[in-house]
């Protein structure tokens, strides 16, 4: 029950860290989106707010520009042409147009429409002068034009030189203006991009302290679980080895018990001088004892071979209070071999009256049968028990490179992360701001790989897919993170869209057994393209494995079975029997190998 409360308490506990990854993961990049949208924001203000101050300064040297030509048309030029009128005309639209566009608003230049109140009464202040300016200007154009009313022009020339010099004063105020506003969104934009440096650098903290060192501390302690599980389990195998041959023993007696029983038919009473003082008749019937054998010893009786006869005696004599059991060779008077499976009881009668209850089976043929298995099995028992420690050192051997391997991963990887993100943390200097973003880049770079470390190393001990979503999710997710390692082809297909939940055992074999076919495919196969396929009846689960690889002989690895291929071969077999399925290897050299899992559901 505690244990079950333990396993049930590390679930929730994985579980809320995975949810504490990815929302530390979110926060980082909303933090990192709204700091980008916000400095391209503000860039975007900046450039608007450039534009505008360059275009406000055009326009005092446009109407500078229109004073110097009206000057020149009145005072300097004799003969006026056609060509001068149409300049001064364009030089007086394009000032006309800019402060329209700077006092409206305009979408092709990207004028803001909307403006402070001081940007508003300024330009309020300056349109009686502009108005001025333009309207003297056109009058002055068109007298030119028409050659009439040429006296005018010298007082419209006098407007427009009053106006021009307030124009470019409150112009001035204008730029003036525009550049104090600049310079206060740039310091807002300062001061917010110092709370969001603020804010990221307080998510990294948190996510040190919240995140990284339980999930270190964590880690840790499943690799002493890991260790203390792997003591546990060989001091298992010790007692099972001891219980087993208690376990023989028992086997022994009771196998004693019940020929006792079962076969009273073959039995005999004898003293312990070996003197018989009843038999059966069927035990008579079988050794051919009469009448006139009743003065003869129970040995002398049983064979006639002398040897046997002194091994029954001195087992009568050595085991009549202790009782004996087993097989005895004997030859009848028609020189008939017999085997008999004899178990000799004590019983005491009376205080010191003792007697031997001997009861028999005939298990001659029996013998005969054994002998023939054992002339059969000779063989095989050999190339068994061989292929039995290669297998348990195999396991020994693959649970230790195991060990090692998250052992090296953790140490190497994620320890030395933790370590630098320790050190880069405490070298941050915040008076230093351009080195303190830099390191901030680098730091949220750091914790995206530590992230991806743990990750990787809590998948490879147990997928998290397996047990939240089941056997379909944790394929579809071996295959893509596999196809990304490796960067060969890996797909899958549910062809029969199942999305069952099986026994956890049921679903962790399958998904070794699907893993261990996949390596195999990637490392000895040679394969660019690999499909697994799952599909499903009412009974029956079936895994298939395919890849385009170079092949093999089936039959001839098979018979290797102390190469590496032959034994992963047989340690497939031996796990999809553990859970009673069954495994089909089809191979074609140069052109690929198919491995089929029929698992009953």
């Amino acid at each position: 029950m505690k244990k079950s409360n333990q396993e049930a308490a590390d679930k929730i506990t994985f579980k809320n860290l995975r949810r504490l990854y990815f929302f530390a993961l979110l926060t980082i990049a909303v933090t990192i989106i709204l700091s980008q949208i916000l400095v391209q924001y503000n860039l975007k203000q900046q450039l608007s707010d450039s534009k505008i101050i360059n275009v406000s300064g055009k326009q005092r040297m446009l109407s500078q520009k229109i004073v110097k030509e009206v000057l020149i048309l009145n005072f300097v030029t004799d003969t006026v042409s056609s060509k001068q009128i149409s300049h001064l005309k364009n030089v007086l639209s394009t000032w006309k147009a800019n402060q329209q566009a700077l006092e409206n608003g305009s979408d092709s230049l990207l004028f803001p429409k909307e403006k402070s109140e001081t940007l508003q009464k300024l330009y309020l202040d300056i349109k009686p002068n502009f108005t001025n300016i333009e309207t003297a200007t056109n009058l002055f154009l068109k007298n030119l034009q028409n050659e009439k009313n040429l006296a005018d022009n010298t007082k419209l020339v006098q407007t427009i030189l009053q106006n021009e010099g307030i124009f470019l004063s409150k112009m001035n105020q204008i730029v003036s203006q525009y550049d104090l506003e600049a310079h206060e969104k740039v310091t807002e934009q300062r001061r917010i991009e110092y709370w969001i440096f603020g804010f990221t650098l307080l998510v990294l903290l948190l996510e040190f302290f919240f995140i990284f060192r339980p999930t270190s501390k964590k880690i840790e302690k499943l690799i002493a679980k890991l260790l203390s599980s792997e003591k546990k389990a060989l001091k298992l195998a010790y007692d099972t080895e001891i219980i087993s041959e208690i376990k023989e023993n028992s086997v022994k007696e009771l196998k004693s018990l019940n020929h006792a029983m079962e076969n009273t038919l073959l039995y005999c009473r004898i003293a312990p001088d070996g003197s018989i003082i009843h038999i059966g008749e069927k035990f008579a019937k079988l050794i051919n004892y009469t009448r006139f054998s009743s003065n003869k010893k129970f040995s002398e009786v049983l064979t006639t071979d002398e040897k046997e006869q002194l091994n029954i005696d001195r087992i009568i004599f050595d085991r009549q209070r202790s009782g004996w059991q087993g097989e005895i060779k004997i030859i009848n008077k028609e020189a008939q071999t017999i085997w008999l499976d004899i178990s000799m009881v004590p019983v005491t009668i009376k205080k010191n009256e003792l007697e031997l209850l001997i009861v028999c089976f005939n298990i001659t043929e029996r013998k005969k049968a054994q002998r023939e298995v054992e002339r059969l099995n000779i063989e095989n028992s050999t190339e068994k028990i061989n292929q039995q420690k290669i297998i348990s050192s195999k396991i020994v051997e693959n649970q230790e490179n195991e060990q090692n391997r998250i052992a090296k991963e953790i140490h190497d990887g994620i320890g030395q992360m933790l370590t630098g993100l320790k050190f880069s943390l405490e070298s941050i200097n915040l008076d230093d701001k351009e080195k303190a973003g830099q390191k901030i880049e680098y730091l949220k770079k750091l914790s995206l790989d530590i992230i991806k470390g743990v990750r990787t190393a809590t998948f490879n001990l147990m997928p998290p897919e397996l047990s939240d979503h089941g056997i379909v999710s944790s394929l579809a997710k071996l295959t893509q993170e596999l196809s990304k390692l490796t960067g060969k082809e890996i797909l899958f297909y549910n062809k029969t869209d199942f999305n069952q939940r099986l026994d956890s055992l049921i679903e962790i074999n399958i998904y070794r057994l699907t893993q261990e076919a996949i390596n195999n495919a990637i490392k000895y196969a040679d394969s660019t393209h690999i499909i697994v396929q799952l599909s499903h009846s009412n009974t029956l689960l079936s895994v298939i494995v395919d890849d385009n690889g170079k092949g093999f002989d089936v039959n001839a690895v098979d018979k290797k079975r102390n190469s590496e291929s032959g034994m992963g071969l047989l340690f497939m077999k031996e796990r999809v029997q553990y859970i009673n399925g069954r495994v089909f290897i089809k191979s074609i050299l140069d052109e690929g190998t198919r491995i089929t899992f029929n698992i009953p559901i």
